[in-house]
């Protein structure tokens, strides 16, 4: 795969306008973007169209965790906008899963579907609090099950996690991983961090990069830097 097709850039802002100055300076060393909670709640969908208009790709992730008629009739509404990938939580169940697939499939047959196993943000104590028996593995391991069995294409993991779903599950599946973070700089509010090359080399399909190339002084540079990690 080309390594341009791996990488997803972050648009974690407020506005429209920060986002096409981000999409601007990074240029052709990109050509997918995800769209979050952030700019989604702030300005709707008429930023997400607008980039499926100009030809990029638009990784939607609104991680829908609803009833299953209410996240059916959400990612039916999210399908319609051209996105090429949408989030969902693992957590919500076969049922809500399977009106999600369905939804979509209903209206784009190549749209990735894909269900978030355990936020990067979490630990081991964390899930701990919340009830949950194992560690994060243990929990992406059951959540991905899940998925494939409800025909899920794709999952949202760590890229600490990848190895075992490869080993467990094979290779006929994407994982897409946040949380990547390139040599040296900060964590952030992640709790589970990987560079680009080792999120790759552990079984990442795709990568999502915020920060770290939005918040950069040359944006397109740090884009080609991590391109240029991810091909070697």
């Amino acid at each position: 795969m080309d390594p341009r097709e791996r990488l997803i850039v972050a648009l974690d802002v407020s506005t429209a306008a920060a986002a096409r100055k981000i999409v601007a300076a990074v240029g052709d060393s990109a050509s997918a973007y995800k769209v979050g909670m952030q700019l989604y709640t702030a300005e709707g969908p008429g930023t997400v169209r607008e980039l499926v208009a100009s030809g990029r790709r638009v990784f939607l992730d609104l991680k829908y965790h609803d009833i299953p008629n209410t996240v059916g009739t959400a990612v039916r509404e999210a399908a319609q906008l051209g996105v090429s990938m949408l989030t969902v939580h693992a957590g919500g169940g076969g049922k809500m899963l399977r009106a999600a697939a369905e939804s979509a499939q209903g209206v784009n047959s190549e749209l990735l579907v894909l269900a978030v196993t355990v936020l990067t943000s979490l630990d081991d104590s964390d899930l701990g609090t919340l009830g949950l028996r194992g560690g994060v593995t243990d929990q992406v391991l059951r959540l991905t099950a899940l998925a494939l069995s409800n025909g899920y294409k794709g999952v949202v993991a760590s890229a600490h996690e990848c190895g075992a779903l490869r080993q467990e599950f094979g290779n006929d599946f994407a994982i897409v991983t946040p949380g990547v973070r390139p040599a040296g700089s900060g964590h952030d509010d992640q709790a589970r961090i990987v560079t680009p090359a080792e999120a790759i080399a552990a079984g990442a399909t795709y990568i999502v990069v915020g920060r770290p190339i939005t918040e950069a002084t040359d944006p397109a540079a740090e884009a080609r830097a991590i391109l240029g990690q991810l091909a070697a």
